[in-house]
C-alpha cells in the first residue's frame, strides 16, 4: 500500500508537539510576570490623596517619628491612621491658613474624620499583626521602603505571599535592633547575616510558613 503522508509530515508533527510546549511554557512565564508586575500589585504606584501628605517633608525633613502618628504600631494588629488631632498639634499653629490644609481644618471643625486611601491594603483572607513584626526586629522600611523619601507614600514591595515567605524563610536577612526599628535611615551591616542570626535567637523568633499563619 502506497504511502498515505508525505515524510514531511513527521517533521511537522514534531516541530507543532515542540512548539505547543514552547508556546504554553512561555504563555505561563507571561502569566507569572503578569501578575508580579505593579499593574497588578500597584506596587511603586503612588496614591492620590484627599491631601497631599509628604512623608519625605514629615519624617525626612523634620524627623517625626513613626509612632507619633502612627500610634498602636507596637501593641496592635494595625498600625493606625492618625486622627485629625494629630494634624492640628501642630497645624493650629503651623501653616494654619493654607488652602492645602482647608481639608484638615474642616474636619477639625466638623469632627468628620478625613478619608485617606490605604496604600498598603492585604486581601480580607490575609491576617498580618504589625506589633509581632516591630517587637521581634523587623523595620519600618523592610516593608514600606524609605518613606522618607517619597513625597507622596506608594506600595514599595508587591505584598504577594512569596515576599512574605521570603522573609518568613530568612529572617536573619531583614532582622534588626529593635532600637533600630524606626530608624528609616539603618542599613544592615557588612555582616549581616552573622547579626541576624544572633537576633533570631536573642529575640526568641519561629516565623512559621504554615497556611494557617497568615490565612485564619
Amino acid at each position: 500500500m502506497s504511502q498515505i503522508f508525505h515524510h514531511s509530515t513527521n517533521t511537522l508533527s514534531k516541530v507543532s508537539i515542540f512548539g505547543a510546549v514552547f508556546v504554553l511554557a512561555g504563555g505561563l512565564w507571561v502569566l507569572l510576570e503578569l501578575a508580579r508586575s505593579s499593574w497588578v500589585t500597584q506596587a511603586q504606584v503612588a496614591r492620590e490623596q484627599p491631601i497631599p501628605f509628604s512623608h519625605q517633608h514629615h519624617v525626612g525633613g523634620m524627623g517625626v517619628d513613626c509612632r507619633y502618628c502612627h500610634t498602636s504600631v507596637e501593641k496592635a494588629a494595625y498600625a493606625g491612621i492618625p486622627p485629625t488631632k494629630t494634624c492640628m498639634n501642630c497645624h493650629a499653629q503651623l501653616w494654619s491658613d493654607s488652602p492645602t490644609l482647608e481639608p484638615v481644618r474642616e474636619s477639625w471643625r466638623t469632627g468628620k474624620s478625613i478619608e485617606w486611601v490605604r496604600v498598603h491594603d492585604l486581601p480580607d483572607f490575609v491576617y498580618f499583626n504589625h506589633s509581632a513584626h516591630v517587637n521581634k526586629g523587623v523595620g519600618c522600611t523592610t516593608c514600606h521602603g524609605r518613606v522618607d523619601q517619597m513625597p507622596l507614600v506608594h506600595q514599595e514591595a508587591s505584598l504577594q505571599m512569596e515576599w512574605c515567605l521570603q522573609c518568613h524563610r530568612q529572617p536573619e536577612r531583614y532582622l534588626r535592633p529593635r532600637a533600630e526599628v524606626f530608624n528609616v535611615a539603618w542599613e544592615p551591616p557588612a555582616d549581616q547575616i552573622e547579626k541576624g542570626r544572633q537576633l533570631v535567637r536573642q529575640y526568641d523568633v519561629h516565623p512559621r510558613t504554615s497556611c494557617s499563619t497568615c490565612h485564619r
